[in-house]
This record gives structure tokens, C-alpha cells and sequence, in this order.
């Protein structure tokens, strides 16, 4: 019997893909999450910041392999190991400055995008589970960014790395016992930096890549937010698309490359001429060697941690310990897993809430960077109560969220998205 002839379409490279197809989903993968995925039309620039943490991950992830091929988890080599590659290594300076910038430029973008989510209610129902993947990202984010923090192991790095574990210690009961299992030791030594290098670059990535997954599909079996706070699914066309939703791709690939370009012009001029960022991104104390005989002048974390540091630092010890501090410095990010269940306000985006939310929400910004600077600062002079204060404007603004929310005057809310900025 004859063999069928081929199809007129079942050229080399389709044929190619219908093999795939019949094997692994890709092409419905393609339509269901990008092609075919329908967005809010009027997405601003604050839309861009969702695109430029899987940017930067990428780019973590990247540049962290290359890092490794020449990175020794020794307490003996470590330090040395990093000025080979800055030194001696083809391009591995570049790589490095990447890596480290790329933390930094990664904090940035995830407090940004988070501050997003509270500008236009992307918290709100039905997005909670969206929510909370993205605060375990942000919780994870954090303890890979300590992690890698202490790798290079300079002497801000070890000593940073002597504080915060030893904060685990002023828990009752479990406390001692706790800071030596994260140590692995009686003190911070060769082992802690072997299990830090485990955590960062194999455990911790491979839970982070599983969440930012987890908050893709959340997000995508429910639709996008948008800057008017209200669901376009309701008025749909003849085919059933959203009459106020434009496919994902090309209208939203393409625009994000022009958020990328912005960013990667910012990114690279930071690299290329301020790496060190005035010892933000890289402080003085971590281009010497790890010495626990030398104590830096003023031992803080790297800035992204300070408002959390801060806190800490905000709340007095107590019978020589610091466990209120501890506490309150957890309770600062436990809190955020609360927001969609504290704000109860009938509106979502803050264009159509009262002025009372308006407020809170500048309090609270200005509150979350006055802490930054003051966990930069030696706790001296006005700093230390600067920090109480904000502290508690910190916490008010999640804590009364139920009632200024509640009863907050609101604005009547369009029946279709609007086009203004």
C-alpha cells in the first residue's frame, strides 16, 4: 500500500515542532502563558518591574555559574579566589560586578514591584495565592542575598555573618543550639562557608526557580491586575477574549523591551563606572581579607537588609538579650503575608481610594527608607530614635490597615478599564 504524500505544511521545521508537540506541550505552553494570554490594555510603567526580576534572575543564575568555576568554598582560599577572578580570569571581573550588581539591581526591582502591588490592590481577591508566592520569593530572596553576601569573605562579609547568626541566639531555649546548627561549628569557619555556598547556589536557586514558576501560573490562572484595579473578564467579544485585554505577545514583549533597554543602560553604567556604588553595593571592610581579630569600625549589613537591621537595633535589649529585636525584625516580614486579608478597603487601586490610604501609604514609603539610612548609620545622635519612630509608622500602616481601609472615603470605580496615565 502506497504511503500517504506529506501535507502541504509539514515542512521541515513544522514537522520538527508537531514532533515536540506530540511529546512536551510546548506550543500550548507558548499560547496559554504568552501568545494567547490576555493582559490589561493599560498597563503603565510599573508593569515593567515584574519582566526585570525574571531579567535579573536569569542573570544571576548565569553569571553565578561562572562564578563557581573558579570560586573555592574555603575559608583558607575563598578571599583568594575572588581576586583571581577579578585579576587573573578572562572577563571575570565583568562577571563578578555583574553578579554583585545584579543583587542589588534584584532588591530594587522586588521592592518596586511589590510597592506596585500596594499602589493598584494587586494583593486583592482573587490574587492572594499571588501574593504570597511573591513574599516567599522575597523571604527567599532574602536569605540567598545573606548567603552570598558572606561567600566572598572579606571582613564585613564575616563579621556581617557573626551578627545575624548570632541574633538566632537569643531565642529561649533553641537559640544556642540553632546558631550552631547554622554554623555547623562553635564559630563562623570553614564549615558555615561550605553549607552557605551549598545553600546559595544549588538548594536555595533551584526553590526560588519552583516559586517564581508557582507565581507565573497563579498569576496567569487569574488574570493580571491592572492600574484601574478591576477584572477585564467580564465583557468579553464574540471569540470570548476580553474586550479591555490585548494578547501578551507581541503588544507586551515588545514593550517591556523598552524597559529592559532603560534598564540595562542604568544597569551597565553602574557596573561599568560606579561598581561599588559609594560602598553600598560594595563595601570598603569586604575588599580585605576575613580577620577575627579585626572588627570593622561600624559593622552593618548590605543595604538592602538595613530597614529590617534597623528594627532590630530599634527595640531595646531586655536582660542582656536581644530577642524582642529578633522578633520584631521577623514579625516585619511575616506581616506582609497578611496584607490581603488586612486591607478591606471596596476599591483596589489607589486612584479610586481615599486620601487616608493615600497618606499611610507615602508614610510608610518614607518610613521604609528612613529606616534603610538609619541601619547604614551607627546607632548614635538622632538615629536611634528615627528608627523607633519609623519602626512604629512601619508596623501602623499593616496594623490599622483594617479600620483607615474600611472606612476610607472611595471614589465611584469605571465599569472598563481607562486609558489615562
Amino acid at each position: 500500500m502506497a504511503a500517504a504524500p506529506e501535507s502541504a505544511d509539514s515542512s521541515k521545521g513544522g514537522s520538527f515542532l508537531g514532533w515536540i508537540d506530540q511529546r512536551f506541550p510546548l506550543t500550548s505552553l507558548w499560547k496559554s502563558h504568552v501568545a494567547e494570554y490576555y493582559a490589561p490594555k493599560n498597563f503603565n510603567f510599573w508593569y515593567y518591574f515584574g519582566s526585570l526580576a525574571l531579567l535579573i534572575l536569569v542573570n544571576q543564575l548565569v553569571t553565578g555559574i561562572f562564578l563557581t568555576m573558579n570560586y573555592k568554598p574555603s575559608s583558607a582560599e575563598a578571599f583568594a579566589s575572588i581576586e583571581y577572578i577579578m585579576r587573573d580570569v578572562n572577563w571575570g571581573w565583568l562577571i563578578r560586578y555583574l553578579h554583585s550588581t545584579g543583587a542589588s539591581a534584584f532588591f530594587i526591582v522586588v521592592y518596586l514591584h511589590m510597592f506596585r502591588a500596594l499602589l493598584y490592590g494587586s494583593h486583592r481577591k482573587p490574587r492572594e495565592l499571588v501574593w504570597i508566592f511573591g513574599c516567599l520569593i522575597f523571604l527567599l530572596l532574602m536569605a540567598e542575598g545573606f548567603m552570598g553576601y558572606v561567600l566572598p569573605w572579606g571582613n564585613m562579609s564575616y563579621w556581617g555573618a557573626q551578627v545575624i547568626v548570632s541574633l538566632f541566639g537569643s531565642l529561649p531555649y533553641i537559640g544556642g543550639t540553632l546558631v550552631e546548627w547554622i554554623r555547623g561549628d562553635y564559630y563562623i569557619a570553614d564549615a558555615t562557608l561550605n553549607r552557605f555556598f551549598a545553600l546559595h547556589v544549588a538548594a536555595l536557586p533551584l526553590a526560588l526557580i519552583f516559586l517564581v514558576v508557582a507565581h507565573v501560573m497563579a498569576l496567569h490562572e487569574v488574570g493580571s491586575n491592572n492600574p484601574d484595579g478591576i477584572e477585564i473578564k467580564k465583557y468579553k467579544d464574540a471569540q470570548g477574549h476580553p474586550l479591555d485585554g490585548i494578547p501578551f505577545h507581541p503588544y507586551y514583549t515588545v514593550k517591556d523591551l523598552v524597559g529592559v533597554a532603560g534598564f540595562l543602560l542604568l544597569f551597565c553604567g553602574v557596573i561599568f563606572f560606579a561598581p561599588s556604588f559609594g560602598g553600598l553595593f560594595l563595601e570598603a571592610p569586604n575588599f580585605e581579607p576575613a580577620n577575627a581579630l579585626q572588627t570593622p569600625p561600624h559593622i552593618a549589613p548590605v543595604w538592602y537588609f538595613t530597614p529590617f537591621y534597623a528594627m532590630l537595633r530599634a527595640v531595646p535589649s531586655f536582660a542582656g538579650t536581644q530577642v524582642w529585636g529578633v522578633l520584631v525584625m521577623g514579625a516585619s516580614i511575616v506581616v506582609l503575608f497578611f496584607v490581603p486579608w488586612l486591607d478591606r478597603s471596596p476599591v483596589r487601586s489607589i486612584r479610586y481610594r481615599g486620601p487616608i490610604y493615600k497618606v499611610m501609604l507615602a508614610v510608610f514609603v518614607l518610613s521604609f527608607i528612613a529606616l534603610g539610612v538609619c541601619g547604614l548609620k551607627p546607632p548614635s545622635g538622632i538615629y536611634p530614635t528615627l528608627a523607633k519612630v519609623c519602626t512604629i509608622l512601619y508596623f501602623a500602616f499593616f496594623l490599622l490597615m483594617p479600620w483607615y481601609t474600611k472606612f476610607d472615603s472611595v471614589k465611584p470605580v469605571p465599569e472598563r478599564v481607562t486609558g489615562h496615565a
